[in-house]
C-alpha cells in the first residue's frame, strides 16, 4: 500500500519550524568559529592540490562540536621527526546560516573540502576533508545542517590575509621562524616575547635623500649558549607600516635591538642566508633543519658504497 496521502512530512512550516529550532540550539550549545575558504592560486589537476593557495576572508558563525569527549583521531604519535598532531573533530553548522552568511558572498553550494574552521576555545585551525550533506536524512523532507569532518590543518606556507588580526597573528607566530646567532656583552641578553628590531637605511627621494626601513620580529625562544652569546628564533618578522615579510640581514647595520630590555647585539650569522660561507645552509631558510644538515655528516656519507652503515 502507498503511504496516506492525507498526511505529508513536507510541510513548509514545520519545516521552518524545525530549522529554526536547530539554528537557536547552535546558537546555545555551540561555539564561535571562523569559516576560512581557501583560494585555488595554481591548482594541480593530476594531484588535485595547490600549494601555492591562499586565505583571503574569515566569517565568523556558530558550530556544535559533536566531539563530546575532547578531539579524535590518532592524537599525538611521536615520529622520527618530532611529535605530529592528528587530531580530529566534527563540526555541525546551519546549512541556511551558512548559505547567506557564507555561500552567497564566495559563490558556492556548499562547504569545501580544503576550507578551514578556525576554532578560537582552542586557538587551532582544522581543515575540512569531508562534507556530509544528508544527515539527519530527510526526517521533514528536507536537510538543514551540514556536517563536517575536519583533522588538524598543517601550515605549509600559504598565505594567510583575512584581515582578522586574531588569525593572522596566529599563522604569522608559528608558521615561519627565522633562527639567528648573536653576541652581546655583559650577559646583555634579550628576553622571549619582545620585538627586536634592526634598523636600515636606504636612498630614496625623500626630503632628507634617504627613508629609514625597521625590520622587527618577535622573540620566540632564546638560547644562552654563554654570557656573551647566544641564539634566538624569530617569528612575525615584517617591515615597519606593513605586512610585508622580509629577511634579516647581516650586511650593512647588524644590530638588533630588544624593545622592552633595550638590549643590543650583533648578528653573527643567520640560518639559512647564503653569503658562501661553508657555515650557512642555503636551500631553504624556513626549513629549520640547520642542526641536521650539520650533524649528517657525521654520520650519513654519500661517497660510500653503503652511507648508512654496516648492520654488524
Amino acid at each position: 500500500m502507498p503511504r496516506n496521502v492525507y498526511f505529508s512530512q513536507a510541510v513548509r512550516s514545520e519545516q521552518n519550524l524545525y530549522e529554526d529550532l536547530v539554528i537557536e540550539s547552535l546558537k546555545i550549545f555551540g561555539q564561535d568559529v571562523y569559516y576560512i575558504p581557501r583560494t585555488l592560486v595554481n591548482r594541480d589537476d593530476i594531484l588535485g592540490e595547490d600549494p601555492a593557495g591562499s586565505f583571503d576572508d574569515a566569517y565568523l558563525m556558530e558550530a556544535y562540536i559533536e566531539n563530546v569527549d575532547g578531539f579524535e583521531g590518532a592524537g599525538d604519535l611521536y615520529q622520527k621527526f618530532g611529535i605530529e598532531v592528528r587530531d580530529e573533530a566534527s563540526f555541525v553548522i546551519s546549512r541556511r546560516v551558512w548559505n547567506s552568511n557564507i555561500g552567497s558572498f564566495e559563490s558556492l553550494d556548499k562547504p569545501r573540502e580544503g576550507d578551514l574552521l578556525f576554532l578560537p576555545m582552542t586557538n587551532s585551525f582544522f581543515e575540512i576533508t569531508f562534507v556530509e550533506d544528508d544527515k539527519p536524512f530527510y526526517q521533514l523532507s528536507n536537510l538543514p545542517v551540514y556536517k563536517l569532518t575536519c583533522s588538524l590543518f598543517e601550515y605549509n606556507d600559504e598565505l594567510f590575509d583575512t584581515g582578522v588580526g586574531e588569525i593572522d597573528r596566529k599563522l604569522g607566530d608559528e608558521a615561519y621562524q627565522l633562527v639567528i646567532d648573536y653576541s652581546t656583552t655583559n650577559n646583555n641578553h634579550f628576553a622571549e616575547g619582545e620585538v627586536v628590531t634592526q634598523t636600515l637605511q636606504t636612498a630614496a627621494e625623500a626630503p632628507d635623500g634617504s627613508t629609514v626601513i625597521t625590520i622587527s620580529g618577535t622573540v620566540q625562544t632564546i638560547e644562552k649558549t654563554s654570557d656573551t652569546a647566544g641564539k634566538l628564533s624569530l617569528s612575525n618578522i615584517g617591515v615597519t607600516g606593513t605586512d610585508e615579510y622580509k629577511d634579516f640581514i647581516i650586511s650593512g647595520v647588524k644590530t638588533l635591538v630588544g624593545s622592552e630590555t633595550n638590549n643590543t647585539a650583533p648578528i653573527t650569522k643567520i640560518y639559512g642566508l647564503d653569503d658562501g660561507a661553508d657555515n650557512f645552509m642555503p636551500e631553504d631558510s624556513s626549513a629549520q633543519n640547520v642542526a641536521f644538515e650539520i650533524d649528517a655528516d657525521n654520520f650519513i656519507d654519500f661517497t660510500e658504497s653503503n652511507p648508512f652503515g654496516d648492520p654488524f
